[in-house]
């Protein structure tokens, strides 16, 4: 299975896949404490789910620049390989807020409830984002 993340400031949304890696599933959203708590409940949600890889949105610029939020993304990335034994992956995670966001109001779910799911539905849009490349790339 794989795990996805869409790391924010206060919240991180996560979506697994099923068990043969073709779809993906909002999970959950983790509120933000401290980063060795959150890197502890990611790595624990990944071994409970026996992840092999862990998706982790890349917020590249609407330019496709490389800035500070990206950056800020390396440490992240950086810091979770080390608590993290399996692979990790990034993939572009440009609008997947906003769009993730859309499809909720159309859906006509009230702002609280939005509040809740947004950043879960964004993981897995995230991951579905790399289910897609690694089907195209043949693995």
């Amino acid at each position: 299975m794989i795990v996805a993340l869409d790391v924010g400031e206060r919240r991180i949304g996560i979506a697994v896949s099923d068990p043969a890696e073709s779809y993906a599933l909002p999970l959950r959203t983790l509120e933000r404490t401290t980063l060795h708590d959150d890197l502890s409940a990611i790595v624990a949600l990944a071994r409970d789910y026996a992840a092999g890889t862990i998706v982790v949105g890349d917020p590249v610029a609407l330019s496709g620049e490389r800035g500070l939020a990206s950056q800020k993304m390396d440490a992240f990335v950086a810091t979770l390989g080390r608590a993290y034994d399996g692979t990790i992956e990034r993939v572009d995670e440009r609008l997947t807020t906003a769009q993730a966001t859309r499809a909720l109001v159309a859906a006509d779910l009230t702002r609280k409830a939005r509040k809740r799911i947004v950043d879960q539905l964004a993981a897995a849009l995230i991951l579905d984002a790399f289910l897609a490349r690694r089907g195209r790339d043949g693995r």
